[in-house]
């Protein structure tokens, strides 16, 4: 099927928070590259850099559907993100390409913490003691190359899980759910607004042989369920700091009494921020960082 491309020129210190916002709207994939170069030869990083660019301007170009929903999703990106473009947004057609393949040629396993391993499917991990999430890029994004998702996975396999119920809230690919059912958790919930994401969670747990271990909600679903079933052992959300502070009052009621929750997507600079939101309900911890990335993590008082 054909693709829309939404093409936006920023200042290089936006490119962080924009390329997550292109994200959270629903984009199936997002590139980086030098806006002063050719686009035929300027060096890309995709989906995610592993350090920030040191381009002045920087290029990001993100996939979309070229349906109705699709088309609706790039252009309310693009009249939300105008105001930091150095230039007009683009939105254009693209022509088919198997573009899941082609994002993750160069991509190979990686590890987070001690023994948790996310992995192409058409890659194996032979090292001892491993505990591999095979993951290919699907409709939702989120596979452990950005450091906020990256942070996630190194906490979550540091953290004891063995028996624990766990909800991933922003769950995009289902990766962190997934990961805490293969790390011993009893029951994973994962919650995201994006219907195609819970699709993608759904399928990437029966492809990993978890698919018994995880219930996939929409946040109205989850609502439903506040009083009915016991509050999680642990909370996980790697979202965007001020949706973070918006759902404090949400993740703090579905945190267990002495529960842990952990907290991503957060720039260094935006620690205090929502760390003002959740900390009358909990004792944090010194946050984790990771590039220009913090982690939140901390425990629900008694």
């Amino acid at each position: 099927m054909p693709w829309l491309q939404l093409t936006l020129t920023i200042d290089r210190g936006h490119a962080e928070l924009t390329e997550a916002a292109l994200e959270n709207a629903g984009a199936l994939a997002v590139t980086l590259d030098d806006a002063a170069d050719d686009p035929l030869t300027a060096p890309v990083l995709e989906p995610a850099p592993d350090a920030t660019p040191l381009w002045r301007r920087v290029r990001l170009t993100a996939l979309f559907d070229d349906n109705e929903p699709g088309r609706a999703q790039a252009e309310a990106a693009a009249r939300i993100l105008r105001s930091q473009a150095l230039e007009p947004p683009r939105i254009t057609p693209l022509d088919d390409r198997p573009w899941e393949r082609v994002w993750l040629e160069g991509i190979t396993p990686q590890r987070f913490g001690r023994r948790l391993w996310v992995c192409p499917r058409n890659q194996r991990v032979d090292a001892a003691g491993a505990i591999v999430v095979d993951l290919d890029p699907g409709l939702a994004f989120g596979t452990g190359h950005h450091p906020t998702t990256a942070l996630c996975l190194s906490w979550l396999d540091g953290a004891d899980l063995a028996g624990k119920r766990l909800l991933d809230y922003g769950c995009g690919s289902g990766l962190l759910a997934i990961a805490a059912l293969k790390l011993g958790a009893a029951a994973a919930v994962a919650v995201d607004h994006d219907p195609q994401a819970l699709e993608a969670s759904a399928d990437n747990a029966a492809a990993n042989d978890v698919a018994g271990g995880l219930t996939v909600l929409a946040p109205a679903q989850l609502a439903q369920q506040s009083g009915q079933a016991p509050p999680f052992d642990v909370v996980v959300a790697n979202i965007l700091a001020g949706t973070l502070v918006e759902l404090a009052p949400t993740l703090t009621a579905q945190t267990a009494p002495g529960g842990r929750l952990a907290l991503s997507g957060i720039l260094d600079h935006q620690v205090e921020q929502v760390a003002g939101a959740y900390r009358d309900a909990f004792a944090l911890e010194a946050p984790q960082l990771l590039e220009e990335w913090a982690l939140l993590h901390g425990r629900r008082h008694h």
